[in-house]
């Protein structure tokens, strides 16, 4: 039983720092060496309990998603009783939160950020266990909202849409701090933000879809 939480530890040890290295540098610069010694394990440890370089990469990846819902839990957006104006609500807010968070999870998303800029053969097995689900997850809220349109275009330009609304105050915080600083100060403030744009989302979808034929099949 000792061995096995002394196993268990070392492991978590690594994962967590490798998320500080490969945040820090990237993928392509981070070395394992430099893990290790911050870790304070010895350099064969991530073959030995990760078997190399890019399979402890991909596992940090998905450890920073898991890290992600676990402090910001997406429990109550997936009520079924909520109408789907109040679960994009909340599921702007949650993801808004979670990109906005200064601590630690700030890294976890500093480091799919570099993922997603300068993407490795990691992105696949990110996309499939992380991102693919999350849209799936965002298709089904807004589906309702767009109604009988089912042109996969336009549903996944309203996909898009709505992330890239986030992330602009992820991406451009430098540039709000100093042009609209009130807009991001706190909690509230950035629940505001969230609020907006589900609003601003929900009125232009429901005007485009109205404007556009829905594809017969």
């Amino acid at each position: 039983m000792t061995q096995t939480h002394s196993l268990e530890s070392v492991s978590e040890r690594i994962l967590h720092v490798a998320v500080e290295v490969f945040a820090e540098y990237g993928f392509r610069d981070a070395t394992v060496r430099e893990i290790c010694s911050r870790a304070n394990v010895n350099l064969a440890s991530v073959n030995y309990y990760f078997r190399s370089k890019e399979s402890l990469y991909a596992q940090v990846l998905i450890f920073s998603f898991q890290e992600a819902n676990r402090l910001h839990p997406q429990n109550a957006l997936l009520e079924k009783n909520l109408t789907p104006e109040q679960r994009l609500n909340l599921f702007i807010k949650n993801f808004l939160n979670k990109l906005m968070d200064d601590s630690r999870l700030g890294l976890h998303s500093k480091l799919i950020a570099k993922e997603i800029s300068d993407p490795t053969n990691a992105l696949e097995t990110l996309l499939e266990i992380a991102i693919k689900p999350q849209m799936k997850l965002l298709q089904d809220i807004i589906q309702p909202i767009i109604g009988e349109q089912t042109d996969k275009h336009f549903i996944h330009r309203c996909l898009l849409s709505i992330y890239g609304q986030c992330l602009m105050f992820k991406h451009s915080r430098s540039v709000i701090n100093r042009l609209y600083p009130e807009l991001i100060e706190n909690e509230s403030a950035i629940d505001a933000c969230a609020e907006h744009i589900a609003q601003f989302s929900i009125a232009a979808i429901t005007q485009l879809a109205q404007q556009i034929t829905p594809i017969k099949s």
